[in-house]
């Protein structure tokens, strides 16, 4: 059974088929767009978009990109699966941030091949850090999430940014449920994926960087 534990805390590829936030006020309506105009979130429905360049399915010869230093997980209400107090709980590591929500269909198609990822390399120093940023009212229940967890077999640690701002800060204007990012052990962004997909280029940077840490 999961344990909560409430620490309060202080492209390349055109994206189709996303549809907005029908959530919280003061989100926008209307299409998620190419372009960076209105502030737009939505669920990725099984679209395979990434920012990432130079990835390849069956490993990397060279060192993924460095797309800039991840922001510190602020304003959460507590966390699932871990008495962590933020992301720097788990430096040193390579990290799979992973936003999410439970009710989104695309978040759940994603677990078992993030299952699967964890297994193999959990062990020798992966971790995923699942942010809960709810899309719908029904989603902000901290004790509703943490069933969730056990419902859906996650067992990595889970914050909850039940206010949304880590998602918001994380992902800027065009905000979508579920992107993908994998931190490095010094704390750099080094793949960003959004939605569904690309599972072998998601495993191929965690294995890159495991196996040669500070390229």
């Amino acid at each position: 059974m999961a344990v909560l534990l409430f620490a309060v805390a202080g492209l390349s590829a055109a994206v189709f088929g996303a549809f907005t936030d029908g959530g919280s006020a003061g989100d926008a309506g209307g299409l998620a767009g190419d372009a960076g105009g209105s502030v737009a979130e939505g669920d990725v429905a099984g679209i395979e978009a990434d920012i990432t360049q130079g990835t390849a399915a069956q490993g990397l010869t060279e060192p993924p990109p460095r797309l800039g230093q991840y922001r510190e997980l602020v304003e959460l209400d507590g966390w699932i699966n871990s008495n962590a107090t933020n992301l720097a709980s788990f430096g040193g590591q390579v990290r799979i941030v992973k936003f999410w929500t439970f009710g989104c269909v695309n978040c759940k198609n994603t677990l078992p091949h993030l299952r699967d990822i964890y297994s193999r390399w959990q062990p020798q120093g992966l971790e995923i850090v699942g942010v809960h940023s709810p899309e719908f009212d029904f989603e902000r229940d901290p004790a509703a999430v943490a069933q969730a967890t056990v419902d859906q077999n996650i067992p990595w640690p889970v914050a909850l940014d039940t206010g949304k701002q880590n998602f918001r800060a994380w992902q800027g204007d065009r905000r979508f449920w579920p992107r993908t990012y994998v931190v490095d052990q010094a704390g750099e962004i080094r793949y960003d994926h959004i939605g569904e997909g690309r599972y072998d280029e998601l495993e191929a940077t965690v294995a890159f960087l495991i196996q040669n840490p500070g390229s």
